[in-house]
């Protein structure tokens, strides 16, 4: 047995905790909250309702009988006034006792009882005869309301059990008018109908509660969405907008919302970019003094030798260490040697701090590279031929590219002295040119030693040399390829190195066609 009911109490208790986990319940929730408040008014509302008719429908009905009792009594002296009825005037007064719920009695100045005419004047004038002597005379009783043609009374039949209200009036013929009403089917009345008011507040407090509970649901869901899009902005997370339907008060929270994450996500994006700039000015100032480090460092290292060697020289010449005239022009050439070595570093320092910070003028012209690359090799002809180097390099058809060519120029030258500076073995050099869509790419071989892998980056910093103890033998200043790696940045271009397996080859790129 208990397995047949397994399944729905699995599923009441999954949608109970559904329902507890989307805080349905919470008794913060704003949802419960506004169903509470707008329950209590209804039951107060009711409740109130319900103490009113207790207390006070009594008092009004009796006031509301007293009202139809007046009228009634109009009503008659007026069908009266002729002293003779019609047979429809007495279906009126009829009709009048049937609706109203009333007795009438008319009777005569001679106590005689004319209305209603079957009834046995008798026994009415006896009923009134004991009313008057036992209820209207008594002490204990009194009128609620007088007027100068009748009189409403209050009274008990002790007979019956039973409570009335009697009016006494004469009308204008003479005769005297009695009206009676029970107000036993009023009581009977009020109490049925708060009973009923009583059942129908508790269903409307249920049923009004379950509705309210589920529209409030339409006021809690854009309200839950907009916290859920807070949130979210909380996180940084700008893409979700609230989808705005009404122009209510909170379709007005939803369109500043929309608003506030637009501005915010703009302003955030201004302040990662003032950042990020910031940022990269520090970087830029903590490198540019870093390399200014690295600048005085490398040049004063650089500068020492060939001023200690001039120094000394000068020195001896000074001191006359030789006299002979062949030791004092070697002591010259070596001076005059190491100033030209001086005087070529600080002029390719010159050039390379021209080209870091912009101060070189770049003009891109269309020329042929080929034609660029034999003017070079024909002007370091003899190089080639005192280091006794072949050279490889192929006939090529004119190729055009789009550059400075002053700047091409020293690129090339930097990287043929670096080839005939490290070439070795074989002792050759290749010079390749390689077209690929709108680029030619050109190369620079040479046999020999490869640089250690964890060194190609670095060779393109300034004053860095790969052996040092060779880059002083053929008077090298580590600042060749520097230019070059400036040179190509000036021009938006690519320039790298790769080892080979008997060599090394340098290359850069230039356009062939106009960007």
């Amino acid at each position: 047995m208990k397995y047949i009911f397994r399944k729905p109490i699995i599923k009441f208790k999954a949608y109970c905790s559904s329902l507890r986990d989307n805080r349905i319940f919470n008794p913060y929730s704003l949802r419960v909250k506004l169903t509470s408040i707008l329950t209590a008014l209804v039951f107060i509302t009711i409740f109130a309702i319900w103490i009113f008719n207790r207390t006070f429908l009594v008092d009004y009905y009796l006031h509301s009988k007293m009202n139809t009792l007046g009228k009634t009594f109009d009503e008659i002296g007026a069908i009266y006034k002729d002293n003779k009825i019609s047979e429809s005037e007495l279906i009126q007064i009829e009709r009048i006792c049937e609706n109203r719920n009333l007795s009438i009695y008319v009777i005569t100045d001679k106590f005689i009882v004319e209305y209603p005419p079957s009834e046995n004047s008798e026994k009415v004038l006896s009923r009134i005869d004991f009313l008057i002597k036992n209820y209207i005379f008594n002490s204990k009783q009194g009128a609620i309301k007088s007027t100068a043609d009748y009189t409403i009374y209050k009274s008990y039949d002790q007979h019956i059990g039973s409570n009335y209200v009697d009016l006494f009036g004469t009308i204008e013929n003479g005769h005297i008018v009695y009206l009676r009403t029970n107000l036993e089917s009023m009581q009977e009345s009020v109490v049925i109908a708060n009973k009923f008011l009583a059942y129908v507040g508790i269903m409307s407090v249920i049923i009004g509660t379950l509705i309210m509970f589920y529209v409030s649901k339409r006021f809690t869901k854009p309200i839950h969405q907009l916290a859920g899009i807070a949130k979210k902005m909380s996180d940084l997370d700008f893409d979700i907008k609230y989808d705005v339907i009404g122009h209510d008060e909170i379709g007005e929270l939803g369109c500043s919302i929309n608003s506030l994450s637009e501005k915010l996500e703009k302003t955030i994006s201004e302040l990662k970019s003032a950042n990020n700039e910031l940022l990269s000015d520090i970087q830029n100032k903590t490198q540019i003094d870093e390399m200014r480090k690295d600048f005085l460092s490398n040049v004063s290292h650089e500068l020492k030798t060939p001023i200690a060697l001039i120094q000394g020289y000068a020195e001896g010449l000074k001191d006359n260490v030789n006299e002979d005239e062949e030791s004092r022009e070697f002591y010259c050439d070596v001076i005059i040697d190491e100033a030209k070595k001086m005087n070529t570093m600080v002029q390719k320092l010159i050039s390379l701090n021209k080209l870091e910070f912009g101060g070189n003028q770049v003009n891109i012209e269309r020329f042929d590279v080929v034609a660029l690359i034999k003017t070079v090799l024909n002007s370091t002809e003899i190089l080639f031929q005192q280091k006794d180097v072949i050279l490889h390099f192929e006939e090529y058809n004119p190729i055009y590219v789009w550059a400075d060519e002053y700047l091409v120029e020293e690129v090339l030258t930097n990287y043929i002295s670096n080839a005939l500076n490290h070439v070795d073995g074989e002792k050759i050099i290749e010079i390749k040119l390689i077209q690929e869509q709108d680029v030619v790419r050109i190369a620079v071989f040479n046999t020999g030693a490869n640089i250690p892998e964890e060194e190609l980056d670095k060779i393109w910093v300034k004053f860095y040399k790969v052996d040092k103890a060779r880059t002083r033998e053929y008077g090298g200043s580590g600042i060749g390829l520097s230019i070059v790696k400036a040179i190509m940045d000036s021009l938006n271009r690519e320039c790298g190195v790769m080892n080979r397996e008997t060599g090394v080859e340098f290359w850069f790129e230039l356009d062939t066609k106009m960007n």
